[in-house]
């Protein structure tokens, strides 16, 4: 069916409600926005959904809501798992408390448990609440840091983690056989309440969640030590972090947050932010002037659904600097080792894992405190898995990140999880604090003592129809050899994680890598430098990581800006 096809089944249809009707009728003599909306369904991956809301079949509405958790139905019934249950969470974005109704009154006609909580909750919570009643699955409606115009729907399985990639095909040919208006079964939400299919979760959820948060604190003898000289401010960007962080910093012992009041409003229109992302340092221009207002060592915010974590950090001169994921990451997993080492509860055989797209200075950390460290696809479904492998083999987890700002402690929870790495963030600063120092220096001590690392991601964005083809198109091209890299810096190995092969230049040599099925290239140049490319699962952008380490911080740096300035130009 074509797309004006399709835009001519949703005016047609009877089901639509007037303003639906109204808004689809405005866009009528506009072929592009026509084809825009319909040209293809919101594709369905190991990630779930994520796109504008909107009428249309490729946007976010009840009616896609509706289909896909009628295949995600099908997909827990097909295992025999109604009586185990799903669980639904949903953040602050407009419209996430209804398309997380609309999912539990289909769950609940498809004779499914229901579990939803009964206001927003941080998507850590989910994943903990999914472990915790032994539910088959979960639905958590967000779309993490994207813009105020996108929602999305996150699938997850009972391990906690979002759908491994073979469940996540039997949703998406089961979507193929259903119809947006007719083919997922409803029943009314109040009713179902009423007469026990649907469940609401909710302060009972919450204590036992924020005690398994507590319990992944290692020291927090310079928190109560430091008192009232050590403060912080904090920033949930209108989201679903506002009542967890704050609650496990207070219990944790912490006397002095200081909230972004104005930013603790839950809205969805994000009105003091352009993007409530907190790798976008602009985002933290009223955290970082009421830190000032308050002497505050450190500024921790956390994204809408309150699995991603940026920190700010005071600097010598009292200015203030947002950290890499990469830095955050990399300082989190030095101060657990050494933490745990001081307090002697280092487990047996422990390990960290990171994506392959991170930098390489936890390797070097793990390296020289005899702790394994294992790479893994981006996206946490995939550090789920290897942690739960490893786990089988009686090896312990102490820390788990990706550089965009996502990191994992423990085992309650099974995806990115803002609230703990909080609190560790914030046990870390006051460490560092009673030892006189900030996060900035610590950051320097921690290249002092395992090199220097210079890394920088670097996001081209390509929106539309368009930009799909693209995306597509560059990739083709890196692969064929038909893209120069700059004099000097020409790759000595080439590493396509789609066939899972890595090529050695000089010796034309072709060998097999354990990790395959990833539209990935990674290219590693000599010293160490190593730049990888893939396209963004979630947003419309290429995204170029460079990791480039080195003996010297300025030497790392003159190979990051070489490489920076060849990734910018497919910006252009």
């Amino acid at each position: 069916m074509s797309y004006i096809q399709e835009y001519e089944k949703w005016i047609e249809s009877e089901i639509l409600t007037g303003a639906e009707h109204t808004e689809l009728l405005e866009i009528k003599d506009d072929e592009v926005e026509i084809k825009s909306r319909f040209y293809a369904p919101l594709s369905f991956g190991t990630a779930g959904l994520r796109g504008v809301m909107g009428m249309g079949l490729n946007r976010m509405n009840i009616y896609v809501v509706r289909q896909v958790t009628q295949a995600m139905a099908e997909l827990v019934l097909g295992e025999n798992r109604a009586s185990e249950g799903v669980a639904i969470a949903y953040d602050s974005r407009i419209n996430s408390e209804l398309f997380a109704r609309e999912a539990a009154r289909v769950l609940a006609a498809n004779g499914i448990k229901t579990l939803i909580f009964d206001a927003l909750r941080p998507t850590p919570e989910l994943s903990f609440a999914i472990l915790h009643y032994g539910c088959a699955g979960g639905i958590n409606i967000t779309a993490s840091h994207n813009p105020k115009e996108y929602n999305g729907y996150k699938a997850y399985w009972a391990d906690g983690a979002q759908l491994p990639p073979e469940h996540a095909e039997k949703v998406e040919r089961a979507i193929e056989g259903i119809d947006i208006f007719t083919g997922a079964k409803l029943c009314d939400f109040d009713e179902a309440a009423t007469d026990g299919r649907i469940q609401l979760l909710g302060a009972e959820t919450d204590e036992l969640f924020l005690s398994h948060v507590l319990a992944e604190s290692i020291d927090l003898g310079p928190v109560k030590r430091c008192g009232d000289k050590f403060s912080l401010v904090y920033t949930p960007f209108h989201g679903a972090g506002y009542k967890m962080v704050p609650e496990a910093l207070k219990r944790a012992g912490f006397k002095n947050i200081c909230c972004v009041e104005e930013q603790m409003v839950i809205d969805g229109s994000f009105p003091t932010v352009a993007s409530p992302n907190p790798e976008n340092p602009e985002g933290f221009a009223l955290a970082i002037a009421l830190a000032k207002e308050k002497d505050a060592t450190v500024i921790i915010g956390t994204d809408p659904d309150g699995d991603r974590v940026g920190a700010v950090v005071r600097t010598g001169d009292d200015e203030y600097t947002v950290l890499s994921g990469n830095e955050t990451g990399s300082l989190l997993l030095d101060y657990i080792i050494s933490a745990r080492l001081r307090a002697g509860s280092m487990p047996q055989s422990p390990f960290a894992v990171k994506t392959i797209v991170s930098s390489e200075l936890p390797r070097a950390i793990c390296e020289k405190n005899g702790v394994e460290i294992y790479d893994t696809f981006t996206g946490f479904k995939f550090i789920a898995e290897k942690i739960n492998a490893l786990g089988k083999e009686g090896k312990k987890c102490i820390f788990s990140y990706e550089e965009s700002f996502g990191y994992l402690f423990g085992d309650f929870c099974r995806d990115k999880d803002a609230v703990t790495a909080s609190l560790l963030l914030a046990e870390m600063a006051a460490y560092y604090f009673e030892r006189g120092m900030t996060l900035a220096d610590a950051l320097q001590e921690v290249y002092s003592k395992y090199g220097f690392y210079a890394d920088k991601t670097i996001n081209v964005v390509m929106p539309g129809i368009d930009g799909i083809e693209k995306m597509a198109e560059l990739m083709r091209s890196l692969r064929s050899g038909g893209i120069s890299f700059p004099e000097g810096m020409q790759p000595e190995i080439v590493t396509d994680y789609l066939d899972g092969t890595k090529t050695e230049i000089a010796a034309g040599e072709v060998r097999n890598i354990e990790l395959s099925g990833s539209n990935v290239l990674g290219y590693e140049f000599k010293d160490g430098v190593r730049l990888m490319v893939r396209p963004s699962g979630t947003e419309p952008k290429i995204k170029f990581y460079i990791l480039s380490g080195a003996p010297t911080q300025a030497k790392a740096e003159a190979k990051r800006d070489i490489l920076a300035e060849f990734c910018g130009q497919f910006g252009a």
